[in-house]
């Protein structure tokens, strides 16, 4: 999947074919806990098993994540089944209480085995920061990395309340952490509406800690207008994965647009970095954003219902050469949504 240099003649989209899907049941109970809320996964490739996180705040029970078999080929996706659950926990090995923590992307750490993910933080009650944490698989605390700056809740700067860290991954074989913001700050200007996208941004640092770099990312507008009531539209990122685990530039992020009465549009982009701006201690205006090419749009691929895609990895590979990409849709604990797993063939 080549990046045309600005300016040049675009590469032909990649070749994308949709595998299969596979929906969990609802409030599908797992050794006592409600499987839902499954806002992130990634591939154990050494197991063959998956690692999701739950975004349950800790309401429906602890924080945690799962381990699950999902078959994933050419014949599509198999049943999927749970293998373990552990609550994440807090630097002193207790359980977050109760709307403490709003948990999104989870990535094993390709160094060490250990996860690494993502939560956004609180500005509905008393501030909260969103944090970039390590775990042990057992859900063990082990580090929490620092943020930049202009990604803290201030009282009038920072995240809107849940619009921040979203999206995370590993880049340059493992010595660089990259994570993506849903929506735009409130410095950066509203979200994304019918007739207008937004800039969000995308935050580079070393695995240690250091803040390396910033990059403004431009979203799309929305789809569609909500019906029957105009102005309840949304787009943001929700998930973005390093495309080669050792080119620290070019990446797949999920742009997931939502119409109240109408559904979600969910598309798949990759994006640049080498040509992008540092804006990490700059404002977004005027800033020149990463480059970005669609790669699939699951509507356009023939998915009838999309669900709230939030998840993103790299499965195994098929026979054919093809890698498969695994996606995952968050049902937010609702009967009327459903937790849906997707699986892309990639060429």
């Amino acid at each position: 999947m080549g990046m045309a240099a600005p300016g040049a003649q675009a590469l032909p989209v990649a070749e994308v074919r949709v595998l299969g899907e596979r929906v969990v049941e609802h409030d599908l109970d797992f050794r006592g806990t409600v499987v839902g809320g499954l806002s992130g996964i990634d591939y154990l490739a050494a197991s063959g098993e998956y690692v999701l996180i739950s975004d349950d705040r800790s309401d429906k029970g602890p924080a945690r994540i799962y381990t699950a078999r999902i078959p994933v080929g050419d014949m599509g996706v198999g049943p999927v089944s749970f293998t373990s659950t552990s609550p994440l926990r807090l630097a002193a090995g207790t359980v977050y209480p109760p709307k403490s923590v709003d948990p999104e992307d989870i990535r094993v750490d390709p160094w060490t085995g250990d996860y690494l993910w993502t939560q956004e933080g609180e500005r509905s009650g008393p501030l909260a920061d969103p944090s970039v944490q390590i775990v042990r698989p057992d859900g063990t605390f082990v580090a929490q990395l620092p943020i930049p700056e202009n990604l803290r809740m201030q009282p009038d700067s920072g995240p809107r309340q849940n619009q921040a860290l979203e999206g995370a991954t590993f880049a340059a074989g493992g010595a660089l952490i990259v994570t993506a913001m849903e929506g735009p700050l409130r410095e950066d200007g509203p979200g994304a509406t019918t007739t207008a996208g937004a800039t969000t941004r995308i935050t580079v640092q070393a695995r240690i800690g250091p803040v390396l770099a910033q990059y403004a990312y431009p979203m799309e507008p929305v789809f569609a207008e909500s019906r029957p009531e105009p102005g309840q539209v949304t787009n943001g990122v929700t998930a973005i994965l390093v495309e080669d685990a050792l080119d620290p530039t070019r990446f797949l992020v999920v742009e997931r647009a939502f119409a109240k009465g109408v559904g979600n549009r969910v598309r798949i982009f990759e994006i640049d970095t080498t040509v992008a701006s540092n804006v990490l201690d700059a404002p977004i205006a005027g800033a020149r954003p990463v480059a970005k090419r669609l790669v699939a749009d699951l509507t356009d691929l023939g998915i009838e219902a999309v669900g709230n895609i939030e998840g993103m990895t790299w499965g195994p590979h098929l026979p054919s050469g093809e890698r498969t990409l695994v996606l995952v849709a968050d049902d937010n604990f609702a009967p009327e949504q459903r937790t849906q797993l997707i699986a892309l063939a990639v060429r």
